[in-house]
């Protein structure tokens, strides 16, 4: 099942069941899909089986939706700062001569291996424990919340003091925490983490600096369990419309040296990403950017990233937003 948040011509929010692609069965009684999964979590039922029982007789064509430019993120929470956007890297195995190069690299002595090639290398040993162990902890970094997240038709802004803005075509999950502190996954969705390569090439400690950005995500939640294989294709049009890049990717357990479950785990452990309420959006990594191949996205250019099993593809057009220097004054 996939399920899309938009709005209406009056401005009001729906939820629908998008069918085949093209329509928009509408939810009764659910504005939001945060409502919806805080009403499952309560009642104690799949997402799915609440969808359904919920659908009614009101449909949208989801083309003209999209061309309006009324398609909203799939999960999100009436206050932005009660989302957490997070993710991991290093988690892709990527292709079989990407792999292959990969595992010649982390054969040596340990101590020969950079950093990242030792973090890859305890995901590759560990990342997949057997069932009631705990697994080897993922690249972990901090993305924003809610404020950064852009829906499919809305542009990513890359701030002026960027020295670069790139695509990372990504499988994010989507989770409310419930009543209880717990988290519960609502679905997974298509992604596109955006980062600023250059700034981390400089130095990887950087990293957390490049991370600091904007994000695609959506625009449908898929329910239910990650296929173990989704193939995709990350695509970059120039402003004229002009296809300029284009890439395979693939994602799903089958091509992640961890389990989506050692991922969650070493997420949720901490108590402060287990708050009642919260929305969290976490990212899973990817093997696959343009920048890999010397691409340098240009702003008026457009994103696109693909997965069928997530139904349309998500775009954005990539823009640059003026970053004016706030400084501190002393109270």
């Amino acid at each position: 099942m996939l399920l899309v948040q938009f709005k209406d011509q009056d401005g009001q929010r729906r939820v629908g069941i998008l069918v085949e692609n093209t329509t928009l069965r509408v939810l009764d009684g659910y504005d939001t899909t945060y409502a919806l999964a805080q009403a499952a979590i309560s009642r104690e039922v799949s997402l799915a089986v609440l969808a359904e029982e919920a659908a009614g007789a009101a449909v949208y064509d989801y083309a003209e939706v999209a061309a309006a430019g009324r398609l909203l993120t799939p999960l999100d929470h009436a206050d932005p700062a009660h989302t957490y956007v997070t993710g991991t890297g290093l988690t892709h195995l990527g292709s079989a001569d990407a792999r292959d190069a990969m595992h010649k690299k982390i054969g040596g002595e340990v101590e020969s291996l950079s950093d990242s090639m030792k973090m890859f290398r305890m995901g590759v040993e560990g990342g997949k424990p057997a069932a009631g162990q705990t697994g080897a902890q993922p690249e972990w970094f901090y993305k924003g919340d809610g404020s950064i997240v852009a829906a499919s038709g809305q542009p990513l802004a890359m701030p002026e003091f960027a020295l670069d803005g790139g695509e990372e075509p990504e499988i994010a999950g989507l989770y409310v925490i419930g009543a209880d502190g717990h988290p519960y996954r609502v679905g997974y969705a298509i992604g596109n983490e955006f980062s600023d390569h250059i700034t981390e090439r400089q130095n990887y400690l950087y990293l957390a600096h490049s991370k600091l950005r904007a994000c695609g995500v959506g625009p449908a939640l898929l329910v239910g369990e990650l296929p173990a294989h989704i193939d995709g294709h990350s695509r970059i049009y120039a402003a004229d419309g002009s296809l300029r890049w284009k890439k395979a990717f693939v994602s799903g357990e089958q091509n992640m040296s961890h389990t989506i479950a050692n991922l969650e785990y070493h997420h949720f452990k901490y108590d402060l990403f287990k708050r009642a309420g919260d929305v969290h959006v976490h990212f899973f990594g990817t093997a696959t950017l343009s920048f890999a191949d010397g691409i340098s996205v240009a702003p008026g250019e457009t994103f696109e990233i693909e997965a069928p099993v997530f139904g349309p593809a998500l775009r954005n057009k990539l823009t640059v937003s003026a970053s004016a220097h706030a400084p501190v004054t002393t109270l």
